[in-house]
């Protein structure tokens, strides 16, 4: 009977050492240096896309986590913070590694293109309306 309260004593002491200081002793892969986490992790990423398994996160699916991850990180303070000129510095960066997409790049001129030429139209019916008096049906094309 006295192995009983003993074994008793010893779960009880090491459950009051517990409530004490709950989460002070890591094991496992909490405890582990977070160097170590960080290559572990790495390799279990490269194994899932080495099999087909891992996420691929479309355009618009990683932006919205992007955008995410900002808004926690302001909140918490942990942010970066960008001066002007690093601004400017990774807005030229990002300007340089659009433009070599050649396919993308002549979408934006064609976009800008058939922007300037109704605009154009409707600088020129105005034009019209204002010397004439009233709309013209038909515009003199030339």
């Amino acid at each position: 009977m006295a192995s009983n309260q003993d074994s008793s004593k010893q779960k009880s002491s090491s459950s009051s050492q517990k409530d004490e200081d709950p989460g002070s002793s890591k094991r496992g892969f909490a405890g582990m240096p977070e160097e170590k986490q960080r290559e572990i992790a790495s390799q279990g990423g490269r194994a899932a896309h080495e099999k087909g398994m891992a996420h691929e996160f479309d355009s618009d699916e990683a932006s919205r986590a992007g955008q995410k991850g900002g808004q926690v990180a302001h909140e918490k303070g942990t942010a970066h913070e960008f001066d002007s000129d690093e601004a400017s510095r990774a807005g030229q960066k990002g300007g340089k590694a659009v433009s070599q997409d050649r396919e993308h790049m002549s979408e934006i001129g064609r976009k800008g293109g058939e922007s300037r030429q109704s605009a154009n139209d409707e600088d020129a019916e105005s034009s019209q309306q204002s010397t004439s008096g009233k709309p013209s049906g038909q515009r003199k094309r030339g």
